[in-house]
């Protein structure tokens, strides 16, 4: 068990990004064609709508909250917010946006599989992608019951310690997993696993939304009319629809 946390926690997690930003890159450069969501509203719209909103709602805060949540240090906010308190906040506002994003993903993914034209025209990553967000939305709501028996902090604490210590390249990460539990444990492969095969999914079209806050900052670009330069001696083009 030691050996496999250690690839599993220790190793794992540095395959699965180095894939993730290749593979991205790979694919933007080679497959551009194939660089987007593949939605299926023009085959039906169905329950698109509110599946699709309620889980980039619920996605996109979770994503933030646990990119800032796990990589901020402590030093950093013990000012202001204790441990305990930050991780009963992280367990409300995750929570409710858990249960946003796991029906978005529960009424994308009956949709995908029960709605014939969809299921026809669907890949296979389509659906498998699907079923691994709806499981690991499910593990993270499970993980709820067992942080709230943790109230001081210690867990929140002994997960963020081995996120920082991943992404500072510091020795002795998976030790601090020690005292997690099996489901914290398949949450965190999961999501590692997500990462490994965003590339060769739809996901990539995250991408591109991340791209577009580039815009903002964009110089304005500069629109004029076009002008015909005729030699002199020579007839104006006339107007269609002219009279002779």
């Amino acid at each position: 068990m030691i050996t496999l946390d250690n690839f599993l926690f220790g190793l794992y997690p540095y395959i699965a990004f180095t894939i993730f930003l290749l593979g991205s890159l790979i694919r933007f450069d080679r497959d551009q064609y194939t660089w987007k969501s593949d939605s299926s509203q023009l085959l039906k719209q169905g329950q698109l709508r509110w599946g699709s909103n309620l889980f980039h709602v619920g996605v996109l805060f979770l994503f933030f909250g646990h990119f800032f949540g796990m990589l901020t240090p402590h030093f950093v906010y013990e000012a202001f917010i204790s441990a305990g308190n930050k991780q009963l906040m992280a367990i409300v506002s995750g929570g409710i946006a858990g249960i946003l994003g796991f029906i978005g993903v529960s009424l994308l993914l009956h949709r995908r599989l029960f709605e014939p034209r969809i299921r026809i025209n669907s890949k296979t990553s389509d659906i498998v992608l699907l079923v691994l967000l709806w499981l690991q939305l499910a593990l993270g709501l499970a993980t709820l019951p067992l942080s709230a028996q943790h109230l001081d902090g210690s867990m929140m604490m002994r997960l963020a310690g081995w996120a920082q210590s991943i992404v500072t390249f510091q020795t002795g990460a998976p030790a601090l997993l020690a005292g997690a539990g099996f489901v914290f444990k398949m949450h965190m492969f999961l999501g590692m696993s997500i990462f490994l095969i965003f590339p060769f999914t739809r996901l990539v079209h995250v991408w591109s939304g991340f791209g577009t806050v580039g815009y903002l900052f964009r110089a304005p670009q500069v629109v004029r009319a076009r002008r015909l330069n005729v030699p002199a001696g020579q007839n104006q083009p006339r107007r269609p629809g002219a009279g002779v």
